[in-house]
């Protein structure tokens, strides 16, 4: 397991990042790089359990991560701790699959300096999956950057 880490600049104040990041509509829409179709089930309320849902690009059957919120500092920390995986309606937190990688955990921090926003992100992430998220999580955050400032 490595932690990445990524930040961007938004010109938002940090509560509009904040919303536009969290609400389901701009969540599904800024996430969608990652996984299109992607929602979440529950709660950003500190200890709710959440679900990061969508299909399996493997297979097209739903899929996604059992989770829950470790921390929320409102306008300026997130905390999500990754618990175990969701698979065809299924929820596994036991399986040796799962016990490789869990818990991870997935940080997001606010700081707002002269109404721009830097949105820091730091994830744990399995070695096979590294590359991937190299990728992904640059254009995870300029989609959200574009939202956000557009709104």
């Amino acid at each position: 397991m490595t932690t990445q880490h990524y930040s961007i600049e938004i010109n938002a104040p940090k509560e509009k990042v904040w919303n536009t990041m969290l609400d389901q509509s701009t969540y599904r829409e800024w996430t969608s790089v990652f996984s299109e179709g992607g929602y979440f089930e529950g709660s950003w309320d500190q200890g709710s359990k959440m679900l990061f849902l969508g299909p399996d690009p493997e297979t097209g059957k739903e899929g996604g991560m059992v989770s829950r919120i470790k921390e929320n500092r409102l306008h300026e920390f997130i905390s999500i701790e990754h618990l175990g995986m969701m698979k065809d309606g299924v929820e596994d937190t036991i399986s040796e699959e799962v016990k490789k990688w869990f818990p991870s955990y997935e940080n997001y921090t606010f700081t707002e300096e002269e109404g721009v926003t830097t949105v820091s992100v730091a994830i744990d992430v399995g070695e096979e999956y590294a590359d991937m998220f190299e990728e992904m999580w640059p254009n995870g955050l300029a989609k959200l950057k574009e939202i956000s400032e557009k709104l």
